[in-house]
């Protein structure tokens, strides 16, 4: 289904935190060539403008999404890395903001069920070792009347691009731990969120996913 037959290596956990450690200090440039180059920054502004109250951000990262959300809200960034971790407090002291920041396995979340109003989460599901169970545990935490807010990115559905994918993703996930080859919205229906809307961009690699758990 989302993770390619091909797909013969899985990082561990440890290897992931030791990747995203190495990578955290130069992850910026990273970031605005997405957010910028390849049009993210809009995607990110209307999908996150619908967060509120109490909000988990998984696999946050250095806070990519921090500047899009609204200063209302009480913000928990959890992450495998503690150096991507560093990063976003960083971020959220030069943009003002409060954060909880929690070093923590996606997939097993130290929360209480029900503990958020909004759970968000970007470019993420594509590391995970079991993403439809960090997808769960994402829909656990989450109030029943709360909201997923999800910015993926999987198989492009441009024949020519989906192919050439197709024929560089194990060389892509040795390089990366990205399986860019992925269905997200696959990954979250088998995770049993109830999706309320789902939209593509960027030749069809980018997903906008909003559902409920």
């Amino acid at each position: 289904m989302a993770q390619p037959s091909h797909m013969h290596n899985t990082f561990s956990k440890a290897q992931l935190r030791e990747l995203y450690d190495e990578t955290a200090p130069g992850y910026a440039q990273a970031e605005w060539v997405l957010n910028y180059l390849i049009g993210l920054h809009g995607l990110r502004r209307r999908l996150f403008q619908q967060a509120a109250g109490r909000v988990l951000d998984v696999a946050a990262g250095t806070g990519a999404n921090l500047p899009y959300l609204s200063a209302d809200c009480q913000v928990t960034a959890v992450d495998l890395s503690p150096g991507m971790l560093a990063k976003a407090e960083e971020k959220a002291h030069k943009l003002g903001v409060q954060l909880e920041a929690r070093l923590m396995d996606a997939e097993a979340l130290a929360f209480p069920d029900g503990t958020f109003q909004t759970v968000i989460s970007t470019l993420s599901t594509c590391t995970f070792p079991d993403p439809v169970r960090a997808l769960q545990e994402m829909a656990r935490v989450c109030q029943s009347n709360g909201r997923i807010l999800l910015l993926e990115h999987g198989r492009s559905s441009w024949p020519l691009f989906g192919r050439y994918q197709d024929r560089r993703a194990q060389a892509h996930y040795e390089r990366a731990g990205c399986r860019w080859t992925q269905e997200p919205q696959e990954l979250a229906a088998a995770a049993g969120l109830r999706i309320t809307r789902a939209t593509r961009h960027r030749a069809g690699v980018f997903h906008v996913i909003e559902a409920r758990p």
